[in-house]
């Protein structure tokens, strides 16, 4: 039997990068196949092309023994192949019912889509695949494991029989990755063919059957993932020995940097996220805040940064209390947000790279009379960002919304931390 998709000696060039080096794919049915590389390395130019967001430079694609032309989604779609991609696709205040069949045009369904046969469809889909999902449950009330059911759902209703799933386990607490990865195994075993995308090599050990190391756009090999080790697949795709154990030693604190005493914070909807919350950070530590994905932790990221409403409480920072002190304050003290949502909140991806780089630190480039921006200094500050913290990028001129997403959060976090540490 043919492979469901081979992609044979794919080639894909932006201005100034090799993206894709004769990069060779072949995924079969009922097998989960991942898809393993740094930032930056070309995975999801890979996949993208094959879901027709972007066009080889060379190169076939096959797709079950026949080859294809996927100029767009759509055409992707009609070959049985879908994508979900790290950022969701789905409109909130819709329906389950309503974001699946979103697009569709039904045959037969007359002026008005018969949304009660659609939501018995969905239905008999979740049943059979364990999804678990309502079809009339709004998206804004769903968490973001079943959110992402949600996105299956859509795939599976227009009779995908490849999935492509870009980093799925990024915003997963460890329960629901455990719970996804039973639905692509028995998604596997009833056919359908799995490309998962991933960094994280113990995920690619417990659910993939064979992965492809990808580095610099080279395709490296394709292992039988029974026969290859974590050890093995990180070398191959950093190109060097990479040692796993690190012996960490004690730290001695230095000088208390950061006191949150009593912080109290509501989320949108008015509830109360934050009720009372002490810590302090001195110099030299690195602190983790752990708990599953709703609990706060993003209220309080806000919260430090003034971005969302303090109701009791307060923040010192260097002995300077900048509770209610305004965010340009708190970056003028030394603190930097990077937001989860690179994206819609870290940057603005009309705008160039170098332009990102100065958002929120305008008048450090601005010329005489701050009015008009000093384009030399701006591109000087660019590239010794790009070049410092390895950003992979055609030039500083390119948009930073067509990034890629491990190197949009690279990025991000150069670009913010430089920014408050005026590095």
């Amino acid at each position: 039997m043919a492979p469901i998709v081979d992609m044979k000696n794919i080639t894909k060039r932006f201005p100034g990068v090799l993206a894709n080096d004769q990069a060779n794919l072949t995924v079969e049915a009922g097998e989960i196949h991942a898809l393993l590389g740094e930032n930056g390395a070309g995975k999801s130019t890979l996949m993208n092309i094959l879901y027709g967001l972007y066009q080889r430079d060379d190169g076939e694609i096959w797709v079950q023994g026949q080859q294809a032309e996927i100029r767009s989604p759509s055409d992707a779609i009609a070959l049985g192949i879908g994508m979900i991609h790290q950022d969701f696709m789905l409109i909130p205040r819709f329906t389950v019912v309503e974001n699946v069949v979103m697009g569709l045009d039904e045959a037969g369904s007359g002026p008005r889509l018969d949304l009660t046969s659609a939501a018995k469809r969905i239905d008999e889909l979740s049943t059979q695949h364990g999804l678990a999902v309502d079809p009339q449950a709004r998206v804004e009330h769903l968490s973001v494991g079943v959110e992402q059911r949600v996105e299956i759902l859509k795939l599976l209703y227009r009779h995908a029989k490849l999935l492509i799933l870009d980093e799925p386990t990024a915003v997963l607490t460890p329960q629901e990755a455990e719970g996804l990865f039973k639905v692509l195994r028995s998604l596997a075993d009833k056919g359908h063919a799995i490309i998962f995308i991933t960094h994280k090599l113990h995920e690619i050990m417990a659910i993939a059957d064979r992965v492809t190391v990808l580095r610099d756009g080279h395709v490296i090999a394709t292992l039988e993932t029974q026969a290859t080790s974590p050890r093995e697949m990180a070398q191959m795709m950093v190109g060097r020995e990479v040692i796993f154990q690190v012996d960490k030693q004690a730290r001695s604190p230095g000088q208390q940097v950061l006191q949150v005493e009593n912080l109290h914070a509501d989320d949108d909807a008015g509830h109360r996220k934050l009720a009372g919350v002490d810590f302090q950070i001195s110099e030299g530590e690195i602190v983790g805040l752990a708990g599953v994905d709703g609990n706060g932790q993003s209220e309080l990221a806000e919260a430090l940064m003034n971005l969302r409403p303090i109701k009791q409480g307060r923040i010192v920072v260097d002995g300077v209390d900048v509770t209610h002190l305004s965010s340009a304050a708190h970056r003028a003290a030394g603190m930097a947000y990077i937001p989860a949502d690179r994206r819609k909140v870290g940057s603005v991806g009309a705008l160039s790279i170098a332009y990102n780089a100065i958002l929120g630190n305008l008048a450090r480039y601005t010329g005489v009379g701050r009015v008009f921006i000093n384009e030399g200094r701006v591109k000087e500050h660019a590239k010794t960002l790009v070049d410092r913290f390895n950003v992979r990028t055609p030039s500083i001129n390119f948009e930073a919304g067509k990034l890629s997403g491990g190197i949009c959060k690279r990025w991000c976090w150069a670009a913010k931390s430089c920014a408050s540490l005026t590095c």
